[in-house]
C-alpha cells in the first residue's frame, strides 16, 4: 500500500479492504475489539494518519465505534439495509438514476454549507495546499468535505451515493484546481450565496 499516494479516497478503500481481509481471518465477530492504530498501522502496512482516517470513516459509516479507554470495536452492522434499499430503488426507476445525481449533488452542496461553519483555517490551508499540489478528482476533494461536516448520515449517505453514480455509467465530471479554490475562497470568507452559485454553475457546465 503506497502511503505517499495523494488519491485518500483510493488509499481509504484500500485500508478498509485490508481491514475487511484481516477481520474474515482472524474471525472477528460484533462486539469483538480491533487491534489497537500501531498494530494496523504495522499490519495493514499504512500510516498511522491513514489508519486513522479510515478508521473515523468507517465509525460514521456506523461498522465500528470506539469506546473511550476501552479500544474499538466491530459493531453489528448486518441489520443496516441502506445499501440494498438504494440498489432496490434504483433497479426498478430509470428516473431514479438521475436522482442519484441530483441526491449526490445536494449532499455535496449541503456539506460545503456545513464545512463553511465547522472548516478550521489549518483544515483550509491544508486542503488549499492539497489542491494546488496535487491532481485531485471531484470524489476526493468532496470525501474531505463531507468528512469536516461530520455528519454521520450524510457522509454515509455520500458514500453509498458516490458508488452508484459510478457504477451507472455516469460521466465524471472534470473540476480544475481554480473550481475547488474558488468554493474554498467563498468557505474563507463564508460567503454561502457565492458558494452556492459557484457549485451551481459548475455542475451545470
Amino acid at each position: 500500500m503506497n502511503e505517499s499516494s495523494s488519491n485518500s479516497s483510493k488509499l481509504y478503500l484500500d485500508i478498509v479492504n485490508h481491514l475487511r481481509e484481516m477481520i474474515e481471518k482472524d474471525g472477528l465477530k460484533p462486539g469483538d475489539r480491533l487491534p489497537s492504530e500501531r498494530s494496523l498501522s504495522e499490519r495493514l502496512n499504512a500510516g498511522r494518519s491513514s489508519v486513522r482516517e479510515a478508521l473515523r470513516a468507517l465509525e460514521l459509516l456506523g461498522l465500528i465505534e470506539t469506546k473511550k479507554g476501552e479500544g474499538t470495536f466491530l459493531r453489528d452492522f448486518q441489520g443496516h439495509s441502506l445499501v440494498q434499499l438504494i440498489s432496490t430503488f434504483v433497479l426498478q426507476d430509470e428516473k431514479a438514476k438521475l436522482d442519484v445525481l441530483e441526491t449526490k449533488d445536494f449532499i455535496q452542496l449541503n456539506c460545503l454549507q456545513i464545512a463553511m461553519e465547522k472548516m478550521t483555517e489549518k483544515e483550509l490551508a491544508e486542503i488549499a495546499e492539497w489542491v494546488y499540489s496535487d491532481m485531485v478528482s471531484e470524489s476526493d476533494f468532496f470525501f474531505r468535505i463531507v468528512q469536516i461536516a461530520d455528519n454521520y448520515l450524510l457522509f454515509r449517505l455520500w458514500t453509498i451515493l458516490k458508488d452508484y453514480y459510478f457504477s451507472l455509467g455516469f460521466p465524471n465530471v472534470y473540476w480544475s484546481k481554480e473550481d475547488y479554490l474558488l468554493l474554498l475562497d467563498n468557505i474563507k470568507s463564508k460567503n454561502e450565496q457565492d458558494l452556492i452559485m459557484n457549485y451551481r454553475k459548475k455542475k451545470q457546465t
